[in-house]
């Protein structure tokens, strides 16, 4: 079996996808049997200044090292549980020390199976205005919708304040319902928790639309590749072909 290598960014989001990848393993194994798994990951506080100031070549220096750190306790490969932190990921550099599966396009090959044609996408101001998941989508001819501007600041803002925090709210969960009811008039057929705390505050039964959970897709697809169920990922950051 491969050793998947974890970069973690946002506490939450890691741990869910190291624990999904670790259920994973047993679904597949058997009881106690899962890859070998490596995480770290440095506190997102030092990183906070950086994504204010839009300066991605600082964090994906950052995140480069995590990756040195990875490659060093013999991953063969990384996932990264964090949609925003593949904005920087995507940016230009110096090829990463190891290969790393995209979690973008882990999400947008799903909806393309699955059959969906217009994606809502849920996640940080960074993930939900950025490109990584303009361009995973586009690829594949999906067509996708964000909320409306004030519908934006109330998702990240529960994301940075609570969710991260550990702190899941009932009346967030309603608020987070709401705007995926914006979302389903708008004619999206799915939406994508791309935010990797987002599918602790709303379950699958929640959600008036199906949802595309990225934290569980991508620790799947890292077990499928662990499996040699999946090809081992060339992707060692910058721009997505």
């Amino acid at each position: 079996m491969k050793h998947i290598g974890i970069l973690a960014h946002s506490a939450e989001g890691a741990t869910l996808c190291y624990r999904e990848a670790w259920m994973e393993g047993i679904r597949k194994l058997g009881p106690h049997r899962h890859p070998e798994i490596t995480l770290t990951g440095v506190a997102m506080d030092l990183m906070l200044d950086a994504w204010g100031r839009g300066d991605l070549a600082e964090l994906r220096g950052m995140f480069f090292g995590d990756a040195e750190k990875l490659a060093a306790a013999g991953a063969d490969f990384f996932i990264c549980p964090d949609n925003s932190a593949h904005i920087a990921l995507e940016s230009p550099g110096e090829p990463f020390p190891l290969p790393g599966l995209n979690i973008a396009e882990v999400v947008a090959e799903q909806a393309l199976r699955d059959g969906r044609r217009k994606i809502g996408i849920l996640g940080t101001e960074w993930t939900m205005g950025g490109p990584v998941y303009r361009g995973a989508l586009g690829r594949r001819g999906l067509d996708f919708a964000v909320p409306g501007e004030a519908d934006r600041k109330v998702v990240h803002a529960v994301i940075m304040e609570e969710l991260c925090l550990g702190d899941f709210r009932e009346e967030s969960r309603a608020q987070y319902v709401a705007i995926i009811d914006k979302l389903a008039a708008e004619g999206c057929d799915a939406v994508a928790l791309v935010c990797t705390e987002i599918p602790l505050l709303v379950r699958p039964e929640d959600s008036p639309l199906p949802v595309l959970d990225s934290t569980r897709l991508l620790a799947r697809a890292a077990v499928a590749v662990a499996l040699g169920e999946r090809a081992m990922p060339e992707w060692r950051g910058g721009p997505v072909a």
